[in-house]
């Protein structure tokens, strides 16, 4: 496990690579289009597992003493623009790493691995709901 640190008057801040990975694998989930991340055969055989709790998924990170470079592996929603869901997901995933690690993001490659062509099932509401008591 690698880690990136700084050292200043009070001690040193390390942060681990796991957490950067973490950091841009939820920014990247929480754009709109993205159905989800594509962790690849170690992925599915975790999932298959049971292991399926990884926050990483999809996510691999390179990191220099100040800056890093991402590749993000995500699986989109059928009939979303994928140019526009790449562009959100790169913009998205840089100003979640910039500011909560102080890293400059250099690059943010996403590798679209997927559509899901199964549509999402909506809540189902009852009328009852919506009757005054």
């Amino acid at each position: 496990m690698e880690s990136l640190g700084t050292d200043n008057s009070l001690g040193s801040i390390r942060i681990a690579d796991e957490v950067v990975e973490v950091i841009a694998g939820l920014a990247a989930s929480e754009v709109g289009g993205v159905v989800g991340m594509s962790g690849g055969l170690v992925g599915d055989l975790a999932k298959i597992l049971g292991r399926n709790k990884n926050l990483s998924k999809g996510v691999k990170v390179e990191i220099g003493e100040h800056e890093v470079a991402v590749d993000l592996y995500i699986v989109v929603e059928y009939g979303v623009s994928i140019p526009e869901v790449a562009l959100s997901v790169q913009e998205s995933v840089k100003e979640a790493i910039e500011s909560m690690t102080g890293l400059k993001v250099v690059e943010t490659n996403v590798h679209v691995q997927g559509v899901n062509t199964k549509p999402v099932p909506e809540p189902k509401i009852k009328e009852e709901d919506f009757r005054l008591k």
